[in-house]
């Protein structure tokens, strides 16, 4: 069965699969769109031109018209865990019969987990979908029905990324809702805070925040203008022992639920924004109440039409796992770029080792982009993780705050060596303790990572870029960070690309087989002075 599948809300995307198997996901932010796009006619149009037959099914994610849940819905709607939420019906495209189906957006958080997962189909599992505006826990049983166990909080995303704008002066006193980058600006203060620093006023503020009506997350912030918090400024350091604690109370409201309705040590899937908080997922992995946990790649809104596409295979068939690959964008656009302060040779693996040795950043770029919002090596800035400095550097290059931090990709037969670990996490998902003192780049203040581990299976080029690495500095491990302009999803043609590199001051590229190291003198010039060199199909350097 051929099932077309989209997600009409933020984080657009479309997603095609076909006989059980995830062929692609094309997702609107990616090549240079802005974060959390909607779904536009271009994606629509990219889709349909990979597929080859018409689609059996066309799936549509459930969503709501506007970001009032009150207001008509889309599909099948944002709401509702249970099959009663799906539509089925015939649908006529260009001619010809096939089937429409729609379900909850809620469903489909959990019906990605569910089908992204090596566990077994039968297998039983507890769901936990967090993010903007759900909090709740399921059960999956073994025929794939799904009943919700009980809501902890509503809009905890919301309510977390509020805590950040709230503090923010640069946030607008009439402005609602916060921004989508506000969660994860607050993940990496969180790290700065100490455990028991929060008095009983700042206690208390908390507790205000979790348990207000979700109707007042829709209030101008100036609405709080008397509060401690407003505009106190999200570097101080009264706002970092804030941000741990209202971290560390948010998920011990949703450990304790767990602990008491939770009692079978099933296995736990994870989806929502939230599920990319690695601290929270590291919680949950090792917290002794779950047989295993799973976190998807696309475990926010990104995920949506995956899990649409899952619900209808198995409304149709039967069958609800797919086989798949992170690595399911799209393949690099080869467009015309100004390739003249920029010189190429074939690629050779020891000497892009020996140039990121020596300090430099590269863009590194391979094959098909990757699902959700973590770069895992094909859409990535790689440097070395030796210093200060090159955090530093990252954080300048990519033209964001000096606290964030920088993951690293690592070898995952290193990962015992340099890392307290709990198992692999190919896709960054999931905190780590650093064992050592010789990686200052990747290690947060807290003495923690974000750790990327690699193996010769994953990500064969990455992980051999890692074994030459390692055999020059005696560690397999390199600074990695998205590829994208700010505000943006990855880069995915070569003239942003190379836009890009000449623009943030990026020493080198590798696209494919070829690695291109830049002229600073050269490229630092007025780009029209210089004679363009342009590539067109097969006028690629080297």
């Amino acid at each position: 069965m051929k099932i077309l599948s989209g997600n009409a809300g933020h984080d657009g995307h479309i997603a095609y699969i076909d006989d059980g198997r995830l062929l692609f996901s094309i997702e609107a932010e990616k090549d240079s769109g802005a974060r959390h796009s909607f779904l536009c006619p271009d994606v629509l149009f990219r889709a349909l031109g990979r597929i080859d037959d018409f689609p059996d099914v066309v799936a549509v994610s459930g969503w709501w018209h506007s970001d009032a849940p009150r207001k008509p819905k889309v599909a099948g709607g944002y709401l509702g865990p249970g099959c009663d939420t799906i539509i089925d019906k015939s649908y006529r495209l260009l001619g010809r019969d096939i089937r429409y189906f729609s379900s909850s957006h809620e469903r489909s958080h959990i019906l990605c987990s569910y089908g992204l997962s090596p566990f077994e189909q039968g297998q039983r599992c507890y769901a936990l979908v967090w993010e903007g505006g759900l909090g709740a826990f399921y059960h999956v049983d073994s025929q794939v029905r799904v009943r919700k166990l009980g809501s902890v909080i509503d809009y905890p995303g919301k309510r977390y990324g509020f805590l950040y704008a709230l503090a923010d002066d640069s946030f607008p006193a009439h402005q609602s809702w916060p921004r989508a980058e506000d969660a994860g600006k607050l993940m990496a203060l969180a790290a700065f805070g100490r455990p028991g620093a929060c008095g009983p006023q700042q206690k208390a503020l908390i507790k205000l925040i979790l348990d207000s009506p979700p109707e007042q997350m829709l209030y101008p912030k100036a609405e709080f203008s008397r509060s401690i918090l407003f505009n106190m400024g999200v570097q101080s350091q009264d706002f970092k022992e804030l941000a741990y604690e209202f971290s560390k109370q948010l998920i011990d409201r949703f450990m304790r639920f767990a602990e008491l309705n939770l009692k079978d040590k099933l296995p736990l899937l994870i989806s929502g924004g939230c599920g990319l908080n690695c601290d929270w997922n590291s919680v949950w992995k090792t917290c002794g109440l779950f047989e295993d946990v799973f976190v998807p790649p696309c475990t926010n809104d990104s995920g949506s039409s995956v899990g649409t596409a899952v619900d209808a295979m198995h409304h149709y068939t039967g069958r609800a796992k797919l086989s798949w690959d992170v690595y399911a964008g799209e393949e690099f656009i080869m467009d015309d770029a100004d390739l003249s302060a920029i010189t190429f040779h074939m690629l050779d693996l020891r000497e892009v080792a020996r140039f990121l040795r020596d300090g430099n950043v590269i863009a590194w770029v391979q094959g098909r982009y990757e699902i959700g919002p973590r770069a895992l090596g094909n859409r990535s800035l790689l440097a070395t993780p030796f210093t200060t400095e090159m955090h530093q550097r990252l954080n300048r290059i990519k033209q964001r705050e000096s606290f964030r931090p920088i993951a690293p990709v690592c070898l995952e037969e290193e990962l015992d060596r340099l890392f307290e670990h709990s198992g692999p996490s190919p896709h960054m998902l999931y905190f780590q303790r650093v064992k050592t003192h010789s990686l200052p780049a990747v290690t947060h203040v807290d003495g923690s990572a974000r750790v990327q581990s690699v193996n010769a299976v994953q990500n064969a080029r990455l992980y051999r870029l890692l074994v030459e690495f390692k055999a020059q500095t005696g560690y397999g491990v390199l600074c990695n960070t998205s590829l994208n302009f700010k505000g943006a999803g990855f880069i995915n043609r070569l003239s942003d690309l190379v836009d890009y590199v000449y623009q943030q001051g990026i020493d080198g590229l590798v696209v494919g087989d070829q690695f291109g190291i830049v002229d600073r003198a050269i490229s630092n010039k007025t780009r029209s002075a210089c004679p363009a060199q342009t590539v067109d199909g097969g006028m690629w350097p080297g």
